[in-house]
């Protein structure tokens, strides 16, 4: 499956705690194709947030293979590894982790300065997507001065800024209300629809992972496919 946005191979992760070891992964196959939207289910403590630390190459200690948009990467030093998940990969967590000293539409073109974009041009695009997620009105507007659903709206432009091949999402509406979730839910995954990226969105939420278009289940550290 070389077409694969990302593929994983055999991934283990293990931890040893008071001399005994903790095997959070066991073997997780996985293959994500271009524009395909995935749920990673499972309860909290499942390893879900271990999974996706590999896939988003931000710590070593993982055994098996991962290959993100065909480059093998698990055995990448850092400054390749910086570069596949700049060019490749968007992040959005539960906790939005703006910078509180910019404001929203700062906040999404930062990262987009960063990977090299003119200013200009980062800046269309950063309207572009606030307005879509209905923070027009709201661009010069500091984190603090946001609401939990309006921050996490921002951490969503701001994960898409760059059109990554794919998004990686931590809960990423489960610090939000019921009705809020929805809503930020909603747009996330027309915007991502929107532009044909793919996504691992990591939830303990069936009815949420039921609007994605495959759901696959972390438990015990094996990964069940639908």
């Amino acid at each position: 499956m070389n077409n694969a946005v990302v593929e994983l191979k055999g991934l283990t992760r293990s931890f040893t705690q008071g001399g005994v070891t903790i095997d959070v992964l066991r073997g997780i196959d996985l293959a994500i194709m271009p524009g395909e939207i995935v749920a990673l289910l499972g309860p909290s403590g499942s390893g879900k947030s271990t999974m996706l630390q590999a896939v988003g190459l931000l710590e070593g200690g993982f055994g098996g293979e991962i290959a993100i948009c065909g480059q093998r990467a698990e055995k990448s030093n850092g400054d390749a590894r910086t570069a596949l998940r700049r060019e490749h990969l968007g992040f959005v967590y539960q906790f939005h982790h703006l910078l509180p000293d910019f404001d929203a539409n700062e906040n999404v073109i930062l990262p987009q300065l960063v990977a090299g974009v003119p200013r200009e041009e980062a800046e269309v695009r950063a309207k572009e997507l606030l307005t879509a997620l209905g923070l027009g009105h709201r661009l010069t507007h500091r984190p603090s001065q946001l609401s939990g659903g309006e921050q996490q709206r921002v951490a969503v432009a701001r994960a898409l800024a760059n059109k990554p091949d794919l998004v990686l999402a931590d809960e990423p509406t489960g610090n939000l209300d019921e009705a809020t979730s929805d809503r930020v839910l909603e747009e996330f995954l027309r915007l991502v629809r929107g532009q044909g990226s793919a996504a691992l969105i990591a939830t303990h939420n069936e009815r949420l992972a039921a609007r994605m278009d495959r759901v696959v289940r972390l438990h015990e550290g094996v990964l069940h496919h639908a």
